[in-house]
């Protein structure tokens, strides 16, 4: 087959289909991304690099600023389809993610290539992250008006698309019902092999008070999300944790996550999500406990998760992150918000534990409960891990479902 990814900071959720699929000799495999100075190949794949021509329009209406940005980014790779087409490159299958825009006009190029795209969320104005947190909630009339023009590009997408890929149950029943049933579910796969228990782990961090070095036989407690925002819940969790540490003394807490924002509305302008909510308990907190990380290497990632006794997941009802299935992986104890799509891989006292997302003391208490009971936390650790194992291993689940999935769509 010749097969095209288009993804802007390609590989991302394609990052074990794609070269997987570019080892078989049998296959051709080309990507598209917007990452500046990428190589020319990665892991068998061809990459091209394509920027779009012009930026958003100022002062542009509200309701559809959203959309001209992924219409100027279709544009972009419009253009750089066509130029690939007249080398002579005609794709059987092409898989996207169309979060962006890029793919809106592919099949204009190539009308007769079967397109997949990576079906990751269908904005609502009730029932999932939108208004679910009343401290960040302030609508106004026109909001449900702005959410469903914000939908175009899944629409428009819908008119095109062969078929649609997604990582959970929930995410897939975001979308109507009318699309919803060209949707596989398909996580996009946990190694579990690799991110396995190491009860010989240690680690070495560079913290503000120097270097800090941590073993199993240390208490440690982990909060992780890519960016420090109220989406992961990172508010709930700051507000919790003086209590937290006043009743764990020996307790560390690694914060891994960035000061940038990832999803929702941006924080006052010149200030961040992380420290709007760390100044407003600073006082109360012995900071030569809490290390915030920021963003860490990924083999020291799973080694501080591989650590961790009990790990903290909170989220909106939105897209789930992989760090959660990856502390199951590692047979973590685990903490999460009783949010949907939580409920998919956290079993109440099965394989984790399940708290009222704005509920800090619940939180705070459940952690406390499970740092007094090494055997209830050894059994948690394990189901989470043998389910993860179970329904969303790379290797023997989610990638062949995936190649399967690719071959239909072909």
């Amino acid at each position: 087959m010749r097969i095209l990814f288009l993804h802007q900071n390609f590989p991302g959720q394609f990052k074990h289909l794609a070269p997987t699929l570019a080892a078989d000799p049998k296959n051709k495999v080309v990507a598209f991304t917007m990452q500046k100075n990428a190589p020319t190949q990665w892991q068998g794949v061809k990459l091209i690099s394509y920027y779009p021509a012009r930026s958003s329009t100022p002062n542009i209406h509200p309701w559809v600023s959203d959309f001209e940005t992924k219409a100027i980014r279709g544009e972009a790779l419009f253009y750089a389809a066509s130029k690939l087409k007249k080398s002579g490159f005609t794709p059987d299958v092409i898989i996207a993610h169309p979060g962006w825009g890029e793919s809106l006009f592919v099949k204009d190029v190539w009308p007769t290539a079967k397109l997949g795209i990576y079906s990751e969320f269908f904005y609502h104005s009730k029932g999932a992250d939108v208004g679910f947190d009343p401290e960040f909630s302030t609508p106004e009339l026109g909001d449900v008006c702005r959410l469903r023009l914000k939908n175009t590009n899944n629409l428009l997408h819908f008119e095109i698309a062969d078929a649609g890929i997604s990582p959970t149950h929930w995410q897939a029943s975001t979308f109507p019902a009318s699309f919803r049933e060209k949707i596989t579910v398909i996580h996009d796969g946990i190694d579990t092999d690799a991110i396995a228990p190491n009860s010989a782990v240690q680690l070495t961090l560079n913290t503000a008070n120097g270097a800090l070095s941590l073993s199993r036989d240390d208490e440690v407690i982990t909060f992780v999300s890519r960016n420090l925002e109220p989406y992961r819940g990172y508010h709930i969790f700051m507000r919790a944790l003086p209590e937290l540490l006043r009743r764990r003394p020996n307790a560390r807490v690694l914060i891994v996550g960035g000061d940038d924002v990832s999803y929702g509305a941006r924080p006052p302008k010149d200030q961040t999500w992380k420290n709007i909510f760390l100044n407003e308990v600073q006082s109360q907190l012995d900071l030569s406990r809490v290390h915030f990380l920021g963003h860490i290497s990924y083999p020291h990632f799973i080694s501080m998760l591989q650590l961790s006794r009990v790990h903290i997941y909170l989220t909106y009802p939105f897209v789930l992150s992989w760090s959660l299935l990856e502390s199951m992986s590692v047979g973590c104890s685990i903490v999460a918000s009783d949010t949907q799509p939580l409920r998919e891989a956290i079993v109440h006292n099965e394989t984790g534990r399940l708290v009222n997302f704005f509920d800090g003391k619940a939180m705070c208490d459940e952690v406390c409960r499970l740092l007094d009971a090494p055997d209830e936390r050894s059994r948690l650790g394990e189901n989470a891990r043998t389910f993860a194992r179970a329904n969303y291993d790379l290797k023997t689940i989610c990638l062949p479902r995936q190649l399967a999935w690719v071959k239909n769509l072909a």
